[in-house]
C-alpha cells in the first residue's frame, strides 16, 4: 500500500510536526482541523458556526487533493470546548454532506487554543482505480 502526505501549510503542521492528510491505499485520513485565521488577522472568525465552515473549507481541500470529496466521507468527529455550540453547526454540516452523511462523533474537550470553537477530524473512502 502506498502512503500519500498532503500538507496545507498551515502554521501547527510545522509546529507539532503532523500534516492535513494521509492517503493509504483507498483511506484519506484528514487531521483534526480548526478555522483559518481571518485575511490581515491572526484570529479565527468568531463563533462555532463561522469556524466550522472555515475547517470544512480547509478539510474540502485536502480531500479534493486527495481525489475525493464530502460524499467520500465515512467518519466525522467534532469537537468542541461547549457542547451547548455544536448545534449552531448542524445545518452547515447537514448541508455539507447532504444526502450521504457520516458516521460521527461530537466530543467536548479543549482544543489547542481557547480562540477555537471547533475542530474537525474526517476519514473518508476512495477506491483507487
Amino acid at each position: 500500500m502506498s502512503l500519500r502526505r498532503i500538507k496545507s501549510g498551515g502554521a501547527f503542521e510545522a509546529k507539532i510536526g503532523y500534516c492535513r492528510a494521509v492517503v493509504a491505499g483507498d483511506w484519506i485520513h484528514v487531521a483534526g482541523t480548526v478555522a483559518a485565521p481571518l485575511p490581515d488577522t491572526a484570529e479565527p472568525p468568531e463563533g462555532a458556526a463561522a469556524q466550522c465552515v472555515s475547517a470544512l473549507e480547509i478539510i474540502k481541500a485536502a480531500l479534493n487533493e486527495a481525489g475525493a470529496e464530502f460524499s467520500d466521507v465515512v467518519r466525522a468527529t467534532y469537537m468542541l470546548p461547549a457542547a451547548a455550540e455544536f448545534e449552531a453547526c448542524w445545518p452547515i454540516l447537514r448541508n455539507t454532506f447532504g444526502e450521504a452523511p457520516p458516521a460521527a462523533t461530537m466530543i467536548e474537550c479543549g482544543l489547542i487554543d481557547p480562540k477555537y470553537r471547533i475542530e474537525i477530524e474526517v476519514t473518508a473512502y476512495k477506491p483507487r482505480p
